[in-house]
């Protein structure tokens, strides 16, 4: 049995800064390889002595590695920036389309989309009606989500969400001066 507190696993050497890159380049093979007694794992748990670790960490090598790295996260980071900011830029621009249709067309392909996704029957509280009204028309612009491609799952992803939501209700609410309260209250819900 191994001494936990003398060995550093392949997460506790990402927390020290090290890249996968530079654990095979300048760390090599683990010193000791097993299964982990606190967690059910088929993949084995890479152990590197701990002194090892610290003697790499002074050495020149491992400050060049770590500053290329720090530059590369950097980098990284200001590509993610930049693709946030130009996503919202285009989320701003992008003109959004309504379909304009007669008041009983859009009742109907509204009932007729709330049956498609499964609802039991047409009717129901007041107020359906608009609901289900602003619902259709949300699902057929869904065709701007494809604004939010190149932006991942980060706090910029979640902003670009709200953005494009607000634009799509506003838009809806343009077009639809009587489903404008239900497009606000949505926007607010969706925050």
């Amino acid at each position: 049995m191994t001494d936990r507190t003398t060995y550093v696993t392949v997460a506790g050497l990402r927390g020290r800064g090290w890249s996968d890159a530079m654990i095979g380049e300048l760390l090599g093979q683990a010193d000791v390889q097993g299964r982990d007694p606190r967690r059910w794992s088929l993949a084995p748990v890479r152990l590197y002595l701990l002194a090892r670790v610290e003697a790499v960490e002074r050495t020149p090598e491992f400050l060049g590695c770590a500053a290329v790295a720090g530059r590369g996260s950097a980098a990284a980071g200001a590509d993610a920036e930049r693709r946030r900011r130009a996503v919202l830029a285009a989320i701003r621009a992008e003109p959004i389309e309504v379909p304009r249709l007669p008041a009983a067309e859009l009742e109907r392909r509204a009932v007729r989309h709330r049956h498609l996704l499964g609802a039991r029957s047409p009717g129901g509280a007041a107020g359906a009606m608009v609901r289900w009204q602003v619902s259709y028309l949300r699902h057929a612009l869904s065709r701007y989500d494809t604004l939010l491609d190149g932006i991942y799952g980060d706090a910029g992803r979640a902003e670009a969400e709200r953005l494009l939501r607000r634009r799509l209700y506003e838009a809806i609410a343009a077009a639809y001066p009587h489903l404008a309260r239900e497009c606000r209250r949505r926007t607010e819900v969706e925050r």
